[in-house]
Formats: C-alpha cells, structure tokens, sequence
C-alpha cells in the first residue's frame, strides 16, 4: 500500500467540534477585553443603529423608523447614564454628544415631536434643546 496523504481519506470535523471550538475562543477573546471597552462598543452599536434609523444614513427614505429609533434611543440613554461613572469622562463626554445628536435628529424627523423632557432617553438625560 502507498503512503500518499492524498489517498488517505481525511478525518471528519464536525460542525458540533467546530462550533464547541469558536464558541472557546470567543470566550477567550472577551475574556482579554476591559469592561470599558465592551460598554462603549454596545453603545457606539446603538448610536449606530440609532443614527440609521432616525434618517441620518444614505437612505433615509428607506431606513427612517422611529418607532426603532426610540428604542435604540432609550437604550442607550440608560447604558450611558448607568455606565458614566464606570468608564472615563473622555468616553462618557464623547458618547452623551453621540446621544444629544440623535435625540436632536429625533426630534427634527418627527412630524409632532414630543414635549420638552418626553423625547427618547430624556428620561434619562433631561431635555435636550
């Protein structure tokens, strides 16, 4: 018999070992990362989102929904309102900014706005003018 890898019929993987594999090393990835990190990484994902969806992408037309922007909104008031304290004034200042501009965006997307103090995350953050 011939010693060629080539005819030696390879070892199966399975999608199980696989999966159990990532799912490891994600959990070593996360591990290596500073809690500060992963708070602003969700909250620059919900600015995002929020921004898409309160028209301030390429297609506004198309991706406005304000009623998903509200919640993203919410959302993310409350993530940076409880996490300021944790993480730096640096990331906390430049987050809020990120906030004020999609309630503001909010606001002019709306066609009846809501009250002073009663627009998304202002019941976190306090009105936004």
């Amino acid at each position: 018999m011939s010693e060629h890898t080539a005819d030696q019929p390879s070892a199966p993987t399975t999608a199980a070992g696989s999966d159990e594999a990532e799912i490891s090393q994600a959990t070593r990835d996360i591990a290596d990362v500073a809690a500060v990190e992963v708070i602003t990484t969700a909250a620059v994902h919900l600015l995002s989102a929020a921004a898409v969806k309160v028209g301030l992408a390429d297609d506004p037309e198309a991706q406005i929904d304000l009623d998903e922007a509200r919640k993203l909104i919410n959302a993310l008031a409350g993530l940076i309102t409880a996490a300021a304290p944790e993480v730096s004034d640096m990331h906390a200042r430049s987050l809020r900014d990120g906030l004020r501009s999609v309630q503001l965006a909010f606001r002019e997307a709306s066609v009846i706005p809501d009250p002073i103090g009663q627009g998304p995350g202002e019941k976190y953050t306090g009105p936004v003018n």
